[in-house]
């Protein structure tokens, strides 16, 4: 079993807020340890966002608790009315988050009180958001892991695996039944990185120059995402279409294997340049053979040309959203590698990835 660090932190946390409760003589620290489970956040500024939804969520459960056990006692049916009014009013402030830990403030005031009620309910408040102060402490101290290194080693490794099957695919030596199989688990990969983005994206520097290089690196990182979604709709309709590329003419085959491993070459030459494993000379594209490299209007002439040797023309336009992917996936390839070459042009003492071992060789 691994453990994560989300899953230390949270023990951390508990441990902390229990700690504290206990060294201020709070008369109930399992609310403070039940409160930090839900503030612990992945990154520092979800743990601020979480805090101050988190405070407000509180203070809503706080105030609607003081006013139902005043006006109405504390019945629990009235608990049930109570509860009821908190989450409609969490809802309606799109606060949606913060309902289960609202919940749990309310509860916890309009239970048997014992002495002042005010001071019952301002200690049973306190020790709900002790537990959030104590996540987010430990968010604070305990250094996030690197999502920018993380995030490059995922989509290295997701494209990886559809540039092997796509140089697969178009020799006719994939398996079909195999490859419908990965094309399901590739695409949870891709929304796994999606996920992984948005939490490098929401990372914060602390100094300013530091945040405009981020905001250059969200650009890159995003082109990088949008390629290789790219990359793996042209596996997509290359194995939706094998059956009528395998009925097209040979030179039509060969052409069409020769612009697809071209493009396939750019890409991987695209990821090493970032890393720096590439140098920097200008064009990455110079680097494939001119004569093997289409044009996005060559390659249309590829199809619909005089001489594209295509003699049933129904054939070729089935073959339509084929070509329509494999130009997006060159377009968007084009504009990644512009994005790459200005950045490193600009900041490229900046732009390094630290990777494990396993992942340099």
């Amino acid at each position: 079993m691994k453990l994560g660090a989300r899953i230390l932190k949270t023990g951390i946390a508990i441990v902390l807020a229990l700690y504290l409760s206990k060294l201020l003589h709070m008369p109930v620290p399992v609310l403070a340890g039940i409160s930090a489970i839900f503030a612990i956040q992945p990154t520092i500024y979800r743990s601020y966002r979480t805090i101050v939804e988190q405070l407000q969520g509180n203070l809503i459960g706080a105030c609607v608790a003081v006013v139902f056990v005043l006006f109405f006692g504390n019945h629990i049916f009235i608990i049930g009315l109570a509860v009821i009014v908190v989450i409609s009013i969490n809802l309606k402030l799109k606060m949606g988050n913060t309902i289960t830990l609202s919940i749990v403030t309310t509860l916890s005031i309009m239970e048997a009180q014992q002495g002042n009620f005010y001071a019952f309910a301002f200690i049973r408040l306190s020790s709900v958001l002790l537990g959030i102060l104590s996540s987010f402490l430990v968010n604070l101290v305990f250094i996030p892991p690197k999502y920018e290194t993380k995030l490059y080693v995922r989509i290295s490794n997701v494209t990886e695996d559809i540039l092997k099957w796509i140089r697969m695919s178009t020799r006719h030596v994939s398996e079909r039944t195999l490859l419908k199989k990965d094309i399901g688990d590739l695409k949870n990969d891709l929304s796994q990185i999606e996920q992984l983005y948005y939490m490098f994206k929401e990372e914060r520097g602390y100094f300013l120059k530091e945040n405009h290089v981020k905001a250059r690196k969200k650009v890159v990182y995003r082109q990088m995402l949008i390629t290789t979604r790219k990359a793996f709709e042209t596996l997509k309709r290359i194995h939706k279409y094998e059956h009528e590329i395998s009925m097209m003419p040979e030179e039509f085959q060969v052409k069409l294997l020769y612009q697809l491993d071209c493009l396939i070459r750019k890409h991987e030459q695209l990821l090493l340049k970032y890393i720096g494993k590439v140098k920097f000379s200008g064009h990455v594209y110079s680097d494939c053979v001119s004569d093997e490299c289409l044009s996005r209007e060559n390659l249309l002439a590829l199809f619909y040309g005089r001489d594209s040797g295509i003699e049933d023309q129904e054939l070729g336009a089935r073959l339509v959203p084929l070509l329509s992917a494999i130009m997006e996936y060159d377009e968007q390839m084009e504009h990644l590698e512009k994005l790459i070459s200005s950045f490193q042009t600009f900041h490229k003492d900046d732009n390094e990835v630290y990777l494990p071992p396993e992942d340099v060789d």
